[in-house]
């Protein structure tokens, strides 16, 4: 159909933007239609419902037609064009619908709207209200985007209407997106979404002024499609706009470097260790107060829940929680590591509580586990890694399994003798029964035993909760590890990823950074998502003969980010070039890898 690449914008994705516009085109002209259908046949009915309602006074001209807003003539948006932006205010403020034949109107006289309207203060106070209103600003906003008023008003707006992106994560318009974030955000103020976000709506709360985050919500996304980085040239519209918008200087700032910051959150939370102390001083060293610290967490949530359906869980709820709790206390106390002895002692004592074993034997028990495993694993975790131990005793291996629906996933522990390539034929034994590994913890205890926790999903995003299921992924693992059946060929047969994943070609890239962490060296993986993709990664790594302490998956879509947290085998960092170069060459070849079936 000759469309061709442009800079930001892919052919498919200008070619799908040009439908979902004219789709909006056909789409506003069926609601006419109707609308006028509506008028004929349920004019009786409708004459009757006005007098049921309470009737607001003030309308500043506009008149109710059957409990609507509607024009009192043809000439009244044209008369004065900032009304254009007041009909939706009113709407908004007496919650009420507007008449089809005012907003064909407001579609017509759309034009109207030109530099001057935009830089007038009044236009711009009712605008801000509309975008930051405690009702129902999603609803009010997406008529304004069906009449074409959004994007005249906000030209940068405009550009991205009916822009989608060519992946399997995103599954809206950046338009839609948009506005379904800011809904989830007035939703989360009012108090209507405390069971799912506690935290985001605890923090918006105590925000000092939250309109800076209804307008960050707005733009975070207002540049992509043009080609470079979509958060820093948003900044750059940040600047421009929010003055216009009405807003103060350190407002502005603000908005501009939460735009800017949109995705430091969610990349720290999800691809790095939060129980390591430099990921935690780093990211708070970025963020510098606790306000935008909060500010940054609530959009972190808006952002990622209006992606689409079934990407937000409760495993990533807890991953922000906790990056918010652990940069907070460290902005409020100035610093973190101190105490790190004390929340150890904490950590012991609960434990001491909840086993109630005799001193001597506790003592004993503890002194097993290094303070990096204390620090590492929250209280249930070990209570129930240190009951698992206590059991196996004298055998060289044991595997639990159980479903924790706080974190959405289904833990697997594996108590086992520590030797080379242990860990990838567990995440081996994990895939080849369907599971997949969005986070791993490695521990050896002093004694050499390994002691390593799985949170596992199945295919679809949730925990393993039948006693079959978890018992298919204990035979699993113990099958891998006692070498049973030949792994390789068991992978081998497990179903492909999505056959429309296909249609994404992905360059793997690896980064290997050593300024991450105080004791590790982070290997960071891009790579196109498919089966067993960690167990061949985790191989490479065997093969580089390292040592893997920790592991953390982020899937977006069609692609994969794995991050290890590694050392050589005498525990220190890998600092040689060479190396380091040698290894990223071995993961991308791994990550390159096909099974037959995939290359047939």
């Amino acid at each position: 159909m000759r469309f061709a690449d442009r800079p930001g914008k892919s052919s498919v994705e200008r070619f799908m933007q040009y439908y979902f516009l004219n789709a909006k085109v056909v789409g506003n002209l069926t609601g006419v239609f109707l609308a006028h259908l509506d008028e004929t046949h349920n004019a009786g009915v409708r004459r009757f419902l006005p007098s049921l309602t309470r009737k607001p006074k003030k309308l500043n001209g506009f008149v109710l037609d059957r409990g609507r807003l509607a024009l009192p003539n043809e000439n009244f948006f044209e008369d004065d064009p900032v009304r254009l932006l007041e009909i939706f205010w009113l709407a908004d403020k007496h919650g009420l619908e507007i008449h089809p034949l005012a907003m064909r109107s407001a579609r017509r006289d759309a034009k109207l709207i030109d530099n001057k309207i935009r830089k007038d203060t009044r236009a711009n106070k009712l605008f801000l209200d509309v975008l930051c209103s405690p009702r129902d600003p999603e609803l009010v906003l997406r008529w304004m985007n069906e009449a074409a008023i959004f994007g005249r008003f906000i030209p940068d707006f405009g550009r991205v209407v009916g822009q989608m992106q060519f992946d399997m994560y995103h599954h809206y318009t950046v338009d839609e997106h948009s506005i379904r974030a800011i809904g989830l955000l007035a939703k989360i103020g009012r108090g209507d979404l405390v069971a799912d976000h506690p935290n985001s709506t605890a923090t918006m709360e105590k925000l000092q002024n939250r309109r800076v985050v209804f307008v960050a919500t707005l733009l975070h996304d207002i540049a992509k499609g043009r080609g470079g980085d979509h958060s820093i040239l948003g900044a750059e519209v940040a600047m421009k706009l929010c003055p216009r918008l009405g807003l103060k200087p350190h407002e502005t700032e603000l908005v501009a470097w939460l735009v800017r910051n949109h995705l430091l959150m969610s990349a720290v939370a999800f691809k790095r260790d939060l129980s390591d102390f430099k990921t935690i001083q780093d990211f708070a060293s970025q963020v510098k107060s606790v306000e935008r610290l909060r500010q940054l967490t609530v959009l972190t949530v808006v952002d990622i829940r209006a992606v689409g359906p079934g990407v937000w869980n409760s495993w990533k709820r807890q991953l922000l929680t906790d990056l918010f709790e652990a940069a907070q206390e460290m902005l409020l106390l100035g610093h973190k590591q101190r105490g790190r002895k004390e929340r150890i002692d904490e950590k012991k004592a609960v434990l001491a509580e909840t086993l109630k074993l005799p001193e001597a034997e506790f003592k004993r028990l503890a002194k097993r586990f290094t303070d990096a495993y204390w620090i590492a694993e929250p209280d249930d975790i070990i209570a129930q890694n240190a009951t698992l131990v206590l059991d196996a005793g004298d055998t060289d291996l044991a595997i639990f399994a159980d479903v924790y629906p706080e974190r959405g996933a289904t833990l697997i522990t594996v108590y086992a003798a520590d030797h080379p390539g242990l860990f990838y034929r567990i995440a081996g034994g994990i895939h080849v029964s369907g599971g997949n590994i969005i986070d791993a913890r490695i521990h050896t205890t002093r004694d050499g035993m390994a002691l390593d926790n799985f949170l596992v999903q199945n295919p679809h995003g949730k925990p393993f909760s039948e006693k079959g299921q978890m018992d298919r992924l204990k035979q699993a693992v113990e099958d891998a590890l006692a070498n049973r059946s030949k792994l390789s060929t068991k992978l081998e047969a497990r179903p492909l990823a999505h056959s429309r994943a296909g249609a994404f070609a992905i360059t793997p890239f690896a980064l290997a950074d050593n300024d991450a962490s105080n004791r590790f060296t982070v290997i960071e993986v891009n790579a196109q998502d498919r089966p067993a993709l960690l167990n061949e990664l985790s191989y490479a790594l065997f093969e580089s003969k390292v040592t893997v302490h920790s592991a953390h998956i982020a899937t977006y879509g069609e692609r994969a980010v794995d991050t290890f947290y590694i050392t050589d085998l005498l525990g220190g960092k890998i600092t040689s070039k060479q190396r380091l170069n040698g290894l990223q060459k071995r993961l991308i070849n791994a990550a390159e890898r096909k099974t037959d079936k995939e290359t047939a």
